[in-house]
C-alpha cells in the first residue's frame, strides 16, 4: 500500500485534508506543494535545492536542511530544477503516539542533517512512504524525527509553565515566532507582529524569548539581518547600499555601524576578503589537480 503524493517536473498539488495519521509528501524537479491541511509537517531536503514560503516568511533549502511547521503555516513547498525534498504531514494522533512512546513532541524549526542522519532519515521516510500510514507504521520515523530535533526538545525546559504540557506548547508558539524572524530578515520585525502570532502580549513573549534564546527578539532580529547581509555580499554583485535596503536597514551610515560591529570589519572589506579567500581556495585546488 502507498503511503505518499508526488509532485514533479513542474506539477502542483496540494490538499486541504488528512486522512490517515501521517501522509508522505515529496516534490522533485520543479514540482510544488502546497500543505492547507491542519497538519504538522516536516520537509527534508535530500539532493539540490528549494524553497518554502509559508505564513512565517520565504526560506532557502539546501541539501541537508530540515524545516517543520505548525499546523497554522500552510507551507508551499518547490524544488529546484534538480532538487529532491521529502515530508510528512501528522495529525493529532500521531503526535500523541509520539508522546507516548518518549515523552516528547516535535516542533517548528529549521536545521542541517550530517549525511549519515540524512541517509537514515531517508530510508526511514521509504519505508513509511509504503505503510498504511497510521501512527504505528510510522512510528521509527517519528522517533528518528525526534532524535533530530534533541536539542530543541532540551529547551522546553526553559519555558514557563507550571506543567509540561504548557512548557511544550509554550515553546512550539515562540519556535514559530524564531522561524518568523528568520523568514522575514530582509526588514523589521515588530514585537507587535511576533506577540499576535504567538497570541501573547507583547511584554510576556518578550520575556519568554529572552528566557528561552538568551537574547531579544529585537538583538536576533538584527543579528539575522547582519546575516543576510554577509550572504548577500557573498553571493551577488549588489552594491551595498542595496545590500543594506534589502536587509531591512533604513541608511547606508546605519547598517555600516552595525556591520562592522558584528563582522569586525567594513562591508566592502568584508566582500572583498571573502573573494580573495574563494580565489586562493581555487587556486589551491588547480593546483594540486
Amino acid at each position: 500500500m502507498s503511503n505518499c503524493l508526488w509532485a514533479v517536473r513542474g506539477q502542483m498539488l496540494g490538499f486541504e485534508t488528512l486522512e490517515r495519521a501521517a501522509q508522505c509528501i515529496g516534490t522533485a524537479r520543479l514540482g510544488n506543494v502546497q500543505v492547507s491541511a491542519p497538519a504538522f509537517n516536516l520537509w527534508i531536503q535530500v539532493r539540490g535545492d528549494g524553497w518554502i514560503e509559508s505564513r512565517e516568511g520565504r526560506f532557502r533549502m539546501r541539501r541537508g536542511d530540515w524545516m517543520a511547521f505548525e499546523k497554522e503555516s500552510t507551507p508551499l513547498v518547490q524544488s529546484g530544477p534538480h532538487g529532491l525534498c521529502v515530508g510528512i504531514a501528522l495529525d493529532a494522533r500521531a503526535l500523541e503516539s509520539l508522546q507516548a512512546l518518549n515523552d516528547g513532541s516535535l516542533y517548528a524549526g529549521r536545521g542541517r542533517l550530517p549525511s549519515r542522519e540524512l541517509r537514515t532519515l531517508l530510508r526511514l521516510w521509504r519505508e513509511a512512504a509504503h505503510t498504511a500510514g497510521d501512527a504505528l507504521s510510522v512510528r521509527p520515523l517519528l522517533l528518528q524525527l525526534a532524535h533530530v530535533q534533541r536539542d530543541l526538545a532540551a529547551r522546553v525546559r526553559r519555558c514557563p509553565g507550571r506543567s509540561r504540557s504548557r512548557k511544550r506548547q509554550v515553546f512550539g508558539r515562540m519556535q514559530r515566532a524564531r522561524l518568523y524572524l528568520e523568514g522575514n530578515a530582509d526588514r523589521v520585525v515588530r514585537i507587535s507582529e511576533l506577540a499576535d502570532l504567538t497570541s501573547f502580549s507583547s511584554w510576556y513573549f518578550s520575556k519568554a524569548f529572552h528566557a528561552l534564546y538568551d537574547e531579544s527578539p529585537q538583538a536576533l532580529s538584527v543579528r539575522l539581518r547582519l546575516e543576510r547581509a554577509a550572504q548577500l555580499l557573498d553571493t551577488t554583485s549588489m552594491m551595498v547600499g542595496e545590500v543594506a535596503a534589502a536587509s531591512g536597514f533604513d541608511n547606508c551610515c546605519s547598517f555600516a555601524r552595525a556591520f562592522k560591529n558584528h563582522h569586525g570589519v567594513p562591508a566592502s572589506r568584508y566582500r572583498s576578503s571573502v573573494r580573495r579567500a574563494q580565489a586562493d581556495k581555487a587556486n589551491e585546488m588547480h593546483a594540486s589537480a
